[in-house]
């Protein structure tokens, strides 16, 4: 079933977008994150990307099934055959097969043997995402579904220069929620809770923020960590958590790159204005993280 078909039984149904209280601050997932609505099938549509008709001249395509093309596909991009490994890659997705779609995706998103074009991008995010919404979290391609969300949500945020994807802060929420509460992932719940805190596409909910972010750094997702961290830290709409927040921003300095030097400068002002107290058991919480602790 199409997203868009589903969206006014949702609404009737009440899971729109509203989660309110429905996620627990310890990580668990409540019934009412199950299905908030979200409408895919409106994107502007592309120009016959993934039309499987266009491949049907080429020797050997109909011989072809979508996942033999898109093993073909990735053996070829691994044994560095990058123009037979798209063109496989273009057959699979052109049939149908998501992975396929998402790495393609991924690839002109990234400029990764390809030149780089987001129109693109957001054409083959959009068939991911339009078609398989429904998926079943935990599944393995669900990931690669939530990936997708994720990618559109970004797009988005900012709009691509010269085409019909304009900015739409709305919209980009509308897909973070969706990869957050329906696929529980985590960078969606990074993006989430990072709108919520900034109030950007909507309501500004501090609360709401920490909540999105907790769920995201339990799962590692270290952006979350460092702003979880920095919130405890200074008890910025959760009551203040010193050594708490100074292990979630160690975590996170430790995994962020070179580039990312908001969190490792958030790192060092915490660690500095914090007491010995605070420094030694943010140690004890990093040690017992480390040991599968995760969910004290």
């Amino acid at each position: 079933m199409r997203t868009s078909s589903r969206v006014g039984i949702l609404v009737a149904a009440g899971l729109v977008i509203g989660l309110g209280t429905a996620v627990a601050f310890d990580g668990s997932r409540s019934t009412a994150q199950v299905a908030p609505a979200v409408s895919v099938d409106l994107f502007p549509r592309g120009t016959g990307l993934l039309d499987a008709n266009r491949f049907q001249g080429l020797p050997g395509a109909r011989s072809l099934t979508p996942v033999e093309a898109f093993r073909s596909g990735a053996q070829a991009l691994r044994a560095g055959d990058t123009k037979g490994g798209v063109s496989s890659l273009e057959y699979a997705a052109a049939s149908g097969h998501p992975i396929a779609q998402w790495k393609l995706g991924r690839m002109y998103a990234d400029g990764d043997g390809v030149k780089q074009d987001d129109v693109r991008a957001f054409e083959y995010f959009r068939e991911v995402a339009d078609a398989h919404a429904d998926e079943s979290p935990g599944t393995p391609r669900a990931r690669f579904v939530a990936n997708a969300f994720v990618a559109l949500g970004n797009y988005y945020l900012d709009g691509i220069p010269n085409s019909t994807v304009r900015a739409d802060p709305d919209r980009a929420r509308e897909m973070f929620t969706y990869a957050a509460s329906y696929f529980a992932d985590p960078d969606a719940q990074f993006h989430l809770g990072r709108m919520y805190l900034d109030g950007h596409g909507g309501v500004k909910d501090a609360r709401q923020a920490a909540r999105w972010l907790q769920l995201a750094a339990n799962k590692g997702q270290y952006q979350a960590q460092a702003m979880l961290g920095a919130m405890l830290f200074k008890g910025e709409a959760v009551p203040r958590q010193g050594a708490r927040g100074l292990m979630w921003l160690t975590l996170a300095r430790d995994a962020a790159s070179p580039q990312e030097a908001w969190i490792s400068d958030m790192h060092a002002s915490a660690f500095k204005s914090a007491s010995d107290e605070e420094r030694a058991s943010a140690l004890a919480y990093i040690e017992r993280w480390l040991r599968g602790g995760r969910r004290e």
